[in-house]
């Protein structure tokens, strides 16, 4: 099996750190897997690049694409790609009402299947045969560290305590303000709030490990990776109930769903840092199977039904 992911490689590290890592964890299960960024962006941005996608589909022998996110797998629909799978991101499920119409127009008649993240998300685009397959967490990647040790990495004070907001705070839909504003109800010198910027995600790992409590504050998400990277790390965690948070959390001590009121957040925050420990998060992901392999051959298992 010859596969392409087909992405947007505008963002300031090109292809997103989600769409790499699930082709990384594809590749022991295909025979070949290569990757057609996109570049530009809007919609002649996204034009400009019909042709030369349609040369590298023909010069690349592709049997099977895979878009992720509504644009990206507009333009490989232009393409007239077959058979093509797309998965859609938590951004994709809020957008106005004919765009919805949209995704649902091209899911019916061009799409062979459509992947979303997670159960809210399949309700809200109302698509009744998409399959939910939320993006994997690299185990041997994400893992529990020696506080020193990530504290070296990151350069955090080791005298006080940490907060990761993990999320870029000038992205809207992160709702940094929550975050921001729940935190200083703590009055607290000794805690800090930390915010994630720039930062690559191979050293994502000595972040999750340097911070007491990780804090997730969106309005919406579709499967958070963070959530799930920082449960393979076994931090404590405070979150809103977006996504499939509800289910990635279980019953796992140390990690909290709070509300989307300041004094609820700030509240859930300073359980978490009385917690004082790792949390057994690690294991519950593991229990779930959103682990990158398993979550591989779910993706394997959709590719050889449509190529049938």
């Amino acid at each position: 099996m010859r596969l392409l992911f087909i992405s947007s490689g505008n963002s300031d590290f090109g292809i997103s750190p989600i769409i790499l890592n699930q082709a990384e964890s594809i590749k022991p299960f295909v025979d070949d897997i290569k990757i057609f960024s996109i570049k530009g962006k809007g919609i002649t941005g996204y034009l400009k690049n019909l042709i030369t996608l349609k040369r590298f589909i023909r010069e690349n022998n592709i049997d099977i694409c895979h878009a992720h996110y509504s644009y990206s797998s507009y333009l490989a629909s232009l393409v007239k790609i077959k058979p093509l799978v797309v998965s859609l991101m938590g951004s994709d499920v809020h957008k106005n009402n004919l765009e919805k119409v949209i995704i649902r127009f091209f899911n019916f008649f061009i799409w062979d299947k459509c992947i979303v993240k997670s159960q809210k998300m399949k309700k809200n685009l109302g698509i009744r045969k998409a399959e939910i397959v939320p993006n994997g967490v690299n185990m041997d990647k994400f893992i529990p560290l020696d506080k020193n040790i990530a504290l070296q990495k990151t350069g955090w004070n080791p005298q006080k305590k940490h907060i990761l907001f993990a999320a870029d705070p000038k992205r809207f839909e992160k709702n940094y303000t929550l975050a921001n504003e729940s935190f200083k109800l703590i009055k607290n010198n000794d805690v800090e709030l930390h915010d994630l910027q720039n930062i690559p995600n191979d050293k994502m790992v000595y972040y999750f490990n340097s911070c007491d409590v990780v804090l997730l504050t969106s309005f919406w998400e579709g499967s958070p990776n963070v959530i799930k990277e920082a449960m393979a790390c076994n931090c404590p965690i405070v979150t809103t109930n977006v996504g499939d948070v509800n289910w990635i959390l279980g019953k796992t001590p140390g990690c909290f769903i709070a509300e989307f009121q300041n004094e609820d957040v700030s509240n859930k925050l300073q359980e978490a840092l009385l917690f004082n420990s790792k949390t057994s998060g690690r294991d519950h992901i593991k229990e779930i199977g959103v682990d990158s392999e398993n979550i591989a051959k779910q993706l394997i298992r959709i590719y050889q039904d449509v190529l049938v």
